[in-house]
């Protein structure tokens, strides 16, 4: 299931996601300690549970002991609501990624800590991309990432691509995480490609002579220490991060010269 991001109505959302001002309450008596932030904490933690499929008004007033009608005094619906759970749990991530080491590092440091706020938050991942929620916090991670990149001298238009390449890379990289997760619970990879790999051997005995690219690709697997219980998938997704990330930034630094670190 994929939701449309910035879906809500935008005389509503922007106001609340920018808390500006606070929204009056509209029904006289509103419960004490009740209010948007209360209520986006609680969305949060029944989206990490259900997943935006689950999420609803009636599901999230539970949680707080209330009526579903008692929230629509803070959060006019469902669709603002996913605008502020998305854009709020992006303030997880740390501010200032500009470090000392210099602009890779800040650039990689930057995409390995988005990359664990979506593995945290898996839903947020089935929030479309196509259309930004234009909220505080989702800006402040956009900010921070052409921050440090604009020591490299790009121009906007070039960094524009960089940037949007960065997302997708972070974005694919914490999916794979998850759907490895996700797959775990219904047994161990080593089971499932166990079962397979003999199936397909029987069926297919001439794999290797039919996909000779593809046979040599999965030859060159990393070693991982026989203790390490991180999934397969799990662990060539961060190599393959780490990796990714290296060869664009090594692209960004070839393409101007030479760069501040």
């Amino acid at each position: 299931m994929v939701v449309l991001a910035g879906s809500g109505d935008a005389a509503r959302s922007l106001p609340l996601l920018w808390r500006e001002p606070a929204p009056p309450a509209r029904r006289p008596g509103p419960r004490p300690g009740l209010g948007v932030d209360a209520i986006v904490a609680a969305a949060v933690a029944a989206a990490d549970e259900t997943g935006v499929a689950g999420l609803s008004m009636r599901a999230v007033a539970e949680r707080l002991g209330v009526t579903a009608m008692a929230l629509y005094t803070y959060v006019p619906g469902k669709n603002e609501l996913i605008d502020l759970i998305y854009d709020g749990v992006h303030a997880e991530l740390p501010g200032d990624h500009a470090l000392p080491a210099g602009w890779r590092a800040g650039v990689t440091a930057w995409a390995e800590d988005l990359v664990a706020l979506y593995v945290r938050h898996p839903w947020a991942l089935q929030v479309s991309f196509a259309r930004p929620v234009l909220g505080p916090h989702e800006q402040a991670v956009l900010e921070d990432v052409v921050g440090i990149l604009r020591s490299t001298g790009s121009s906007p238009e070039v960094l524009r691509r960089v940037v949007s390449m960065l997302f997708h890379i972070v974005r694919g990289t914490a999916g794979t995480i998850a759907e490895s997760r996700a797959a775990a619970e219904g047994g161990s990879e080593q089971e499932w490609w166990a079962g397979r790999a003999a199936v397909l051997a029987e069926i297919v005995p001439d794999f290797a002579d039919r996909f000779p690219q593809s046979t040599w690709l999965g030859s060159a697997g990393a070693q991982h220490p026989a203790d390490d219980p991180t999934p397969y998938l799990e662990r060539e997704a961060r190599a393959a991060l780490a990796v990714g990330l290296a060869v664009l930034l090594d692209g960004v630094e070839a393409a101007h010269g030479d760069p501040a670190p």
